[in-house]
Formats: structure tokens, sequence, C-alpha cells
């Protein structure tokens, strides 16, 4: 499943697919999505690879969703430490001072997520050409004097946790929910109906298949998406899904929220 963008620029990845800002022996960035509601982004971090130091960011949230082995995150104005294993998700809104690392002795690899994005996928592109007066322009700094929110602000669903909603033939866990972003852990069993196609006018839907075949609708043309693909719905494009003739596992995000979890929460 190659790329695929239509003329509303919906993104269909498979598998290892997309931007890759950096790929090297001890790690690799690759962009999904890059719009201005988000930026989404897959990181690979060998053992003892360090983020970013310690910094807030005071217009959007940077979130976390840990795919596999262990990511070591830090939090709050005393950076609290916070070791989350596959499955975990931390979200940092603004003014939450957050680092993170590989402090493990295997192969961590994570989801990171900037809503709205501010810019990043450009900071990562200037970082990797050398032009660091660029990168500087973006939307991050060093923890205020007064360390910040607390950190009861951030966002932690550890593996397992999350606001769990029984659908019958499925379930929706929402893992975190700001203004601008909404993550949701959503699976569904085999004989589920599926959402019908439809679109959205103020929100980015988006996709990253985590368990079984999803088969997408997208515009006009179905396909099939197997664990570790990625589809991002623009304001305004067709799309639904439904399951492959498989339990499906799906991490589906919103940027902005928009009301969703509102909405799954029956609020």
């Amino acid at each position: 499943m190659a790329v695929q963008l239509d003329v509303a620029h919906a993104v269909v990845l498979a598998p290892g697919e997309g931007e890759a800002v950096f790929d090297q022996t001890e790690r690799t960035i690759r962009i999904l999505v890059d719009r201005d509601e988000l930026t989404l982004s897959w990181f690979r971090y060998e053992p003892g690879q360090e983020g970013p130091d310690p910094h807030v960011h005071r217009r959007h949230t940077d979130a976390f969703y840990v795919l596999e082995g262990e990511l070591e995150l830090g939090l709050g104005p005393k950076v609290q430490r916070l070791r989350g294993a596959a499955g975990t998700f931390v979200a940092a809104p603004p003014n939450v001072v957050h680092t993170f690392r590989n402090s493990s002795d295997a192969t961590a690899v994570f989801l990171n997520i900037h809503a709205p994005s501010m810019g990043f996928g450009d900071m990562l592109r200037a970082r990797r050409d050398g032009r660091d007066e660029d990168a500087e322009r973006f939307d991050q700094f060093d923890p205020p004097a007064d360390g910040g929110r607390p950190l009861d602000d951030a966002i932690v669903a550890q593996p397992g946790g999350g606001e769990r909603f029984d659908r019958g033939n499925g379930e929706i866990v929402v893992l975190g929910a700001v203004e601008h972003l909404s993550v949701f852990d959503s699976r569904y069993d085999t004989d589920w109906e599926g959402v019908d196609p439809h679109s959205h006018d103020d929100h980015v839907d988006s996709f990253f298949i985590l368990e079984g075949e999803v088969e997408f609708t997208v515009g006009e043309a179905a396909r099939i998406a197997e664990p570790g693909s990625f589809v991002a719905a623009p304001p305004g494009v067709r799309h639904g899904f439904r399951t492959g003739g498989n339990r499906i596992r799906v991490l589906n995000l919103h940027a902005p929220d928009a009301g969703f979890a509102a909405r799954v929460r029956g609020v």
C-alpha cells in the first residue's frame, strides 16, 4: 500500500512509510502527517538515546504513545520520571515541563504528536539541515522559573488505563483529551458494523493500526490497512472503516478534539 494523496491531501501510509527526517543507527524519525492541526511522527530510539532537555511549549500539546519497548518520560516542575511500557499514553499540555529518553536496554518505538503543529515538522527538517536559527523559532522554551504547570496537569494513561466505554461489539478507551487533541484506543470485534463513509469540516481524523486488518474507505477508494499503517483524513475528506474480517484495534486521533471526546463519554 504505497503513499497516496487525494485532491484533499488525505494520507495513507503502509508500515515503514513516511518522510524519514533522520535515519541513523541510533534513531529513526519519520513524519507520518504534517499539517497545521497536528504533526505526528514515528520514532525509533535505541538504548541510551536522549531526547531534548526538559522544556515547555507555550501554545501546543506534546503527546506520546509507546508502541514497543519502554520510554522514560520526565514530567512536571520536578521532572518526575515515568517509565512507559508499550501501550502508555502521555500528554504534556502547554507549559507542562517534559522530556524523554530511552534508558532501557531495548529498542523503544513510539509515536510523537504535536497539536497544533506549530511547525514541528519544519523544526525537524531545520535540525537535519543544520539550520539551527530556523529550528529555534519553534514553540519550545526552557522551563519557567516557577516550574510551569503542576504535574497533575499532565495526562498519563498506563497500559490498561484510560476511560473505558463498552460498545457491545467493541470498546472505546479515552486515553486523553484536551482542546486541540483527543486520543482513543478503539477495539472492535469481527461482527462490528463499521463506520460509514463521512467527512468532518472541523478537524483531522487519523488512525494508526495497532492490531488486525482494517478496511478503509478514503475518498471513493477502499483499501486494506495492516498493523503499523496510518491513515489521516483532513477536513472535507470522505472516509470510513470496518473490520477486515478480524478483530481490530486502532489508535484514533482527533485534532482538534471538536467535541468528539464528549460524544464518546455521552456528555
